[in-house]
């Protein structure tokens, strides 16, 4: 399902629109910018299209375009809730290069993560990075997320294999952070 508007002061979480497909297919035939994600080949505006409409059909995930500058730079979710348990695994893009370094991550962070545990009523969520994806683990550190292991040599990418860094927020710690 597409998450409801969410401002802040950089950045607006908004559902998807038809025309955002086109910025996914050009952000993912840039390498830089797909570096870090599981995905790292172009698609077609076809795969992008259904992609969001399966996401937009899904009771399992919440995700958001964001937007900034006045115009869309990247997405984000929460993605494969456990409603039983009460948990999901997050994730975050910005797919716009001249978009990178300015907090718009750390921002978009913030709003998804009080969306996750105060509209969802989930109780932890959890994430997974590349262990060189600096700017990732800083924002999801300034946003509350704490280590719990690293999966060693886990993805292939330029020639050799990296670890991938396992991080995880309960709403508790959270919930202490927000008084």
């Amino acid at each position: 399902m597409f998450g409801p508007l969410l401002r802040g002061k950089k950045v607006t979480l908004r559902p998807a629109r038809e025309n955002d497909a086109e910025h996914f297919v050009r952000w993912f035939a840039d390498m830089e910018v797909t570096r870090y994600l599981n995905r790292r080949m172009a698609v077609t505006l076809e795969q992008e299209r259904d992609y969001l409409k399966k996401i937009g059909e899904s009771k399992d995930d919440v995700w958001w375009m964001i937007d900034a500058e006045a115009k869309p730079i990247g997405a984000t979710g929460i993605h494969r809730i456990n409603w039983l348990d009460a948990n999901g695994t997050t994730g975050i893009m910005i797919g716009d290069k001249d978009c990178w370094g300015k907090g718009y991550a750390t921002e978009a962070m913030r709003l998804r993560t009080r969306h996750a545990f105060r509209e969802l009523n989930l109780h932890k969520v959890m994430t997974e990075i590349d262990s060189g994806n600096e700017a990732s683990l800083k924002a999801l550190e300034r946003n509350g997320y704490r280590a719990v292991g690293i999966r060693r040599e886990q993805t292939f990418r330029e020639g050799k294999w990296h670890d991938r860094w396992l991080g995880e927020l309960l709403r508790a710690d959270w919930e202490k952070t927000q008084a």
